[in-house]
């Protein structure tokens, strides 16, 4: 559902969320309170909603920030609450139930430079794109933009930020996006038997996904649409409201999780990061040594953007409002907005 099209007034979306959740024996309220899908522990109890299910390294900062005491450690008790997919993250945080969500720049910036929602950036946690194109080596190579062209790629949904990602990878080769169809596909490794038996050209995968695929199959290949695409980054987004209201809260989430990142930058071995994830957690691409540290690899220069001297989670204007050139100029965003006033570095650790 658009965000154009959820309900207009805070306090009627937060009712009828909370009706809806109820009725539905959702496990949002849940969050809310003494118990959820993952906490931290003691402290002042808080909300953070997940577009991703918890069982994926792309999570990998929040779950640390939690199994290694880091939001404990400033007077959080985090929930990490899962919602199906980036537009109801949004919503659910419009409705004002959590303060804090993460999704990607292109959604924030589709959803302010559209439809004016009152969405604020206060952290970039990813400097490229923690997706990747999984193809079939021995029977479509994918290495460059044009390899796309009349074929069919597989996304998690249509219209979505996986979808977008692949027509801002076609448009800023000059290719007409609508040169290559989509079809919605699953994310999980089966999916790969679609390529296979050609009904696909690739699909849209998170990073430790990907690698797990290619641990258990040699003809799968990775592409980075990162390579093309500047505005794929994750940022973490609270609403304009509760950036006052809530300023305190969101000021210890984002050192729990800045320590959080870079204690995964100083692990260069990353064997206490898989350690303290275990002790707490159980998941395919975690329970994988290869593959948990791969991932957890192509993450952290993600994070860091290949220089690790750089301070983690600062937005950069330049790079944030080239992302925004980007979008209006493939089409995906409406042209005219005042990107520099959609970030805010304000509640960043000082230090």
């Amino acid at each position: 559902m658009p965000v154009t099209e959820f309900i207009s007034s805070a306090l009627d979306r937060r009712s009828f969320l909370m009706m809806a959740a109820a009725a539905a024996g959702s496990p949002l309220l849940a969050g809310c309170g003494d118990s959820g899908a993952a906490g931290s522990g003691g402290g002042k109890k808080t909300t953070f909603l997940s577009y991703l299910p918890l069982e994926t390294l792309s999570l990998a900062p929040e779950l640390l920030a939690v199994a290694g005491g880091h939001f404990a450690k400033h007077g959080l008790d985090v929930k990490l609450q899962p919602v199906k997919g980036s537009p109801q993250a949004m919503q659910t945080l419009l409705a004002g139930i959590s303060p804090i969500t993460r999704v990607g720049q292109i959604d924030v910036m589709t959803a302010v430079a559209d439809t004016d929602q009152p969405l604020v950036n206060i952290g970039t946690l990813s400097r490229g794109s923690s997706l990747r194109f999984v193809y079939s080596k021995k029977r479509h190579p994918l290495v460059k933009p044009q390899d796309l062209v009349g074929q069919t790629m597989g996304v998690p949904s249509e219209g979505g930020t996986s979808d977008k990602v692949v027509s801002l990878v076609l448009a800023g080769a000059g290719l007409d996006p609508k040169q290559t169809r989509r079809q919605v596909v699953g994310l999980t490794p089966g999916t790969f038997n679609l390529v296979e038996q050609g009904r696909i050209v690739g699909y849209v995968v998170s990073v430790d996904t990907a690698n797990l695929l290619t641990s258990k199959n040699p003809d799968v290949g990775l592409f980075d649409p990162g390579k093309y695409v500047k505005s794929d980054q994750q940022v973490y987004v609270t609403t304009k409201d509760a950036a006052k209201k809530d300023a305190q809260t969101l000021t210890a989430f984002m050192a729990g999780i800045r320590d959080a990142v870079a204690a995964m930058v100083a692990d260069q071995s990353l064997d206490e990061t898989v350690k303290k994830l275990r002790e707490e957690y159980s998941f395919a691409s975690l329970d994988n040594d290869k593959v948990a540290k791969a991932s957890l690899t192509m993450l952290r220069n993600s994070w860091t953007g290949g220089d690790p001297s750089k301070p983690l989670l600062v937005t950069d204007k330049a790079v944030w409002t080239a992302g925004y050139k980007e979008l209006t100029s493939a089409g995906v965003a409406k042209p005219g907005g005042d990107a520099p006033s959609w970030f805010d570095n304000g509640l960043l650790p000082k230090t």
